[in-house]
């Protein structure tokens, strides 16, 4: 009489998953989490640190104060001091001058605009 022995073609799960010797307890764990969290915020703070402003100083813009009458608009007043004819540029300027955040405008408001170059 014959034997015949078959060998698995894979070894076993339990013998295919190798033992690892390190072991960290919670405290180990939250050890190693800390420290990565702080490697990678400190990366990203020495990366974004740099300075964006220039050395020199800019130069303001000469402006003057206008005082909104009834019925003015923001483009009128726009169309006042656009002296290129480009008017939403000049609106776009007093916005930003004046922090607006709408185009709507109160009688008695004062607005800062930039000087009228002719």
């Amino acid at each position: 009489m014959s034997t015949l022995s078959l060998a698995p073609a894979f070894p076993s799960t339990s013998a295919a998953r190798a033992r690892s010797t390190v072991r960290l307890t919670r405290r180990g764990r939250l050890a190693v989490f800390l420290t990565s969290l702080f490697l990678v915020l400190g990366v990203a703070f020495m990366l974004a640190g740099g300075a964006v402003g220039t050395g020199s100083a800019g130069e303001p813009i000469p402006t003057e104060i206008v005082t909104v009458a009834p019925g003015d608009t923001l483009w009128d007043i726009a169309s006042d001091i656009a002296t290129d004819g480009d008017v939403r540029t000049a609106m776009n300027e007093i916005e930003r001058l004046n922090a607006l955040e709408s185009t709507g405008l109160a009688a008695g408001q004062k607005l800062r605009v930039p000087v009228a170059t002719d």
